[in-house]
């Protein structure tokens, strides 16, 4: 499925009808030129914020007679995060118009390598630069290459394929955001005491639904996860991880399969999406909020089930960040730009019932 974005460059124009001014008066006040009331100018200045409008830079771009396509690889399907990334990419249309890049959702199965692999041979003469969700998988790092190789600009998004010539990676450091869910599901759960296990704390199995075992962030998530059981948790077992695909239905057959065959589990991490269905799993058990579930991601699914005590907390990341950031570096690397460290970091966010945005 594919989604275009636009096609036209911001201009001037446009700046003038949204602040509801003659296109002289937008270029008095874009210029600092007199004749212009501080009531009018202001007018002029907000529709230029809100357009997200820069006239120096798409002064540049025009100059040049430059522009640019973009592919953005998305899985298909109802993965409510990719869709928040998806939404917060077309909200960028006007930021892409003022630089003349015109933008191209394209979702696809990121979870099978052949397909994915035939989506980005797909790409050269289409494109100038792609944003993927990378599977880490030796098809996919040759096809990423090859599109390096043609001179295509490509960034990997969510998901990492480090050992492919991808130029740059946007996301979280999934290590890190596996390690933080290990220490919440230590932490909630309760540590023994004095090298002895006091009530509620004599320890237990711990479930695992994970997206895939070759997507590198769902992997490099339960890396982390198991570091910090093994580490500061050892009388915490974790049980090998199931995959899901990050299927609802997937993971509620997968959670009722677990629970009946885990009569000790105490606790569940989701490293990725499909929440929903590992709620259902349990509410259908009567065990809802008597099984503490760690994930990741808000969405309204997983809002709700915070709210509802059902997950006890979310390891999470700003799509509008990743989006942002995305959009930001593939200019950058197309246009022979410095690309702002700093900017472009993604933090992991841990997400409460109490401190819900």
């Amino acid at each position: 499925m594919n989604n275009q974005i636009n096609d036209a460059p911001l201009t001037l124009r446009d700046v003038a009808a949204a602040a509801g001014v003659s296109l002289a008066t937008a270029d008095r006040v874009i210029n600092g030129r007199p004749g212009v009331s501080a009531k009018t100018a202001l007018k002029v200045h907000e529709a230029v914020q809100r357009l997200g409008f820069r006239p120096l830079a798409a002064a540049a771009e025009l100059a040049r007679s430059r522009s640019w396509r973009f592919a953005v690889v998305l899985p298909g399907g109802g993965n409510r995060f990719m869709m928040d990334i998806a939404d917060n990419v077309r909200a960028q249309a006007d930021w892409f118009r003022a630089r003349r890049i015109a933008v191209e959702i394209i979702e696809t199965d990121v979870f099978d390598a052949d397909t994915l692999a035939a989506e980005l041979a797909g790409l050269p003469g289409r494109f100038d630069a792609v944003a993927l969700v990378a599977l880490d998988h030796p098809r996919i790092r040759a096809a990423i290459d090859d599109l390096v190789e043609g001179g295509m600009a490509v960034v990997t998004l969510v998901s990492d394929a480090p050992s492919s010539r991808r130029q740059h990676y946007v996301g979280i450091d999934n290590i890190a955001a596996g390690r933080t869910a290990g220490s919440l599901v230590g932490r909630f759960l309760g540590p023994p005491r004095n090298g002895e296990p006091g009530k509620g704390e004599a320890g237990g199995s711990v479930g695992i639904v994970t997206g895939s075992g070759s997507l590198r962030d769902h992997a490099e998530r339960r890396f982390g996860f198991g570091q910090v059981l093994a580490e500061e948790y050892p009388h915490l077992t974790r049980l090998i991880p199931v995959e899901g695909r990050d299927d609802p239905e997937r993971n509620r057959d997968l959670v009722r399969r677990m629970l009946a065959d885990t009569p000790d589990l105490v606790a569940i991490y989701n490293t990725g999406e499909g929440s929903v269905g590992i709620g259902e799993a349990l509410a259908e058990a009567g065990l809802a909020r008597k099984i503490l579930c760690v994930g990741h991601e808000l969405t309204p699914a997983t809002r709700r089930m915070l709210l509802d005590g059902t997950f006890a907390a979310l390891v999470a990341q700003d799509p509008g960040h990743e989006a942002r950031s995305m959009a930001r570096v593939l200019h950058a690397l197309v246009a022979d730009q410095e690309i702002v460290a700093a900017q472009e970091h993604i933090r992991v966010q841990v997400i409460l019932r109490d401190n819900l945005p």
